[in-house]
């Protein structure tokens, strides 16, 4: 009897209405289209609008999903953001609420960018050993509400977004079957990704702490290193267990944070960049929504086939890190809304690899 296991049945993303580009970001810091596009291959970013939270957009990319599977019910619901609605309660059971998924359990995952990998690893592992039949997986971030306005860094690589998939039970020998999870962390080196203030160290203490505190901060090139290191034995460790030799990975979709670190990664790996599926171009680094809305444009333009064998690989703040493996089926997904239909491949121009990462 082949074991049982958890099948990518539906896909679905969405990004805000409000798009901002590299030359709307330079008539207010000092950069240029030009300077950001060369570090990062990023040309645009769409962000939330006043009054529109991580619930709102999470909820469009859980229905978006559902629609793809032809669900209207699921019996699980699991939301990656590290930018909740609020502090208490978690926003995945209003997600459910709002979806009209009634009483079905659900929560969040905080992991940063490595969120939606952690919330597909649980929902799956749910799935296989018989507890759920189905799964919503949601990876939803407004991180443009955490950074600090006149951080030109930050605000450069960020945007908001979320994409969602739907799992059900099946076999492990089906099309779309997730075949196989590598999750780290390393506590020790949290200092590189974090908000400073805001939460119970800092509350406890009594004391106000500088504005800069309550906004996201990052340690850029020790991230990079550490980005480029763990996700390709991440993504290794996943291949070795799955019995795929690293040639025969025909899609890697990494994190999308910047079009070096994912180069990195491609020769880490000793694939061609061709095989990466990349669209932090057109959406920036959506944080937890990056893997499934670069999985959205990869089948919408058909850079993903039907049986393509595919990496996911993630790496965050924690640190956190992990990679799964999946066959992918033969799916219906509406286009990213706003956006032209992305070209295929979906893949920037490549930009030197620092030797800091080789």
């Amino acid at each position: 009897m082949t074991a049982r296991a958890a099948v990518l049945s539906g896909l679905g993303g969405w990004v805000p209405p409000r798009l901002v580009t590299n030359d709307q970001l330079a008539e207010e810091l000092d950069t240029t289209d030009e300077w950001i596009r060369t570090r990062t291959g990023i040309r645009q970013r769409f962000v939330v609008d006043a009054g529109m939270a991580t619930s709102g957009i999470a909820i469009e990319a859980g229905r978006r999903a559902l629609r793809s599977a032809d669900r209207s019910r699921v019996d699980l619901v699991v939301l990656a953001t590290s930018t909740p609605d609020h502090p208490c309660p978690a926003t995945a059971p209003e997600v459910a609420s709002r979806l009209g998924l009634g009483e079905a359990p659900a929560f969040d995952i905080a992991a940063v960018c490595s969120g939606f990998v952690y919330a597909l690893a649980t929902s799956a592992t749910m799935i296989a050993s018989g507890s759920v039949d189905t799964a919503l997986v949601i990876g939803a971030d407004s991180f443009s509400t955490i950074l600090n306005p006149r951080d030109r860094t930050t605000r450069a690589i960020f945007g908001d977004g979320a994409g969602a998939v739907v799992l059900r039970a099946g076999e492990a020998g089906e099309r779309g079957a997730i075949l196989g999870f590598d999750l780290g962390s390393d506590g020790s080196q949290a200092d590189l990704i974090t908000v400073p203030a805001g939460g119970s160290e800092q509350r406890s203490m009594g004391l106000l702490a500088p504005e800069d505190d309550y906004f996201f901060d990052m340690q850029g090139r020790s991230v990079f290193r550490n980005a480029v290191i763990r996700m390709s034995e991440s993504a290794g460790k996943v291949a070795e267990r799955v019995g795929w030799s690293v040639g025969e990975i025909d899609r890697v979709i990494a994190h999308q944070a910047n079009v070096r670190i994912l180069h990195a990664v491609a020769l880490e790996l000793g694939i061609p960049v061709e095989r990466l599926v990349v669209n932090l171009d057109r959406v920036a680094n959506t944080v937890a929504a990056s893997i499934p809305l670069a999985l959205v444009d990869g089948v919408v333009s058909g850079h993903l086939q039907p049986d393509d064998q595919v990496m996911l690989c993630g790496f965050g703040g924690g640190l956190t890190w992990g990679a799964a493996g999946l066959t992918l089926p033969s799916l219906s997904v509406e286009p990213l809304p706003g956006l032209p239909l992305p070209t295929r491949p979906p893949l920037p121009a490549a930009l030197p690899v620092p030797a800091a990462a080789r």
